[in-house]
């Protein structure tokens, strides 16, 4: 069974930076495409940034240049460096898994960035 844990939201002020970490239980961790999401109060559940199993990453543009995702398959854990965090990037935050045909997402850990 697979199992995503996040950790690492909190409250921040602007400008600041968080590093939110995601757990895989499972030995699928390493051929996934793993991911993280968000959504905020009212709005859609949004991908803003991506790593697959070789070496492709992709952001969405609303985060490029401030967010960084990187993974390590040896602790079966993706890692979302964020960074300049503006009140907008205030949401909860999703660890996604896609595996074949199966997509996974965690539980969430809530970020807010405010003054």
């Amino acid at each position: 069974q697979v199992q995503l844990v996040e950790s690492g939201g909190g409250l921040v002020q602007p400008g600041g930076s968080l590093r939110l970490s995601c757990a895989a239980s499972g030995s699928f961790f390493r051929y996934a495409m793993m991911g993280w999401g968000r959504q905020a109060p009212g709005k859609q559940r949004e991908l803003v940034a991506s790593i697959f199993s070789g070496s492709g990453i992709n952001y969405a543009d609303s985060v490029k240049g401030r967010f960084t995702i990187s993974r390590d398959n040896a602790k079966n854990t993706v890692y979302l460096q964020m960074n300049s965090l503006k009140p907008e990037d205030t949401a909860v935050y999703y660890c996604n898994a896609v595996y074949r045909e199966y997509t996974y997402w965690g539980q969430g850990t809530q970020v807010t960035v405010s003054s």
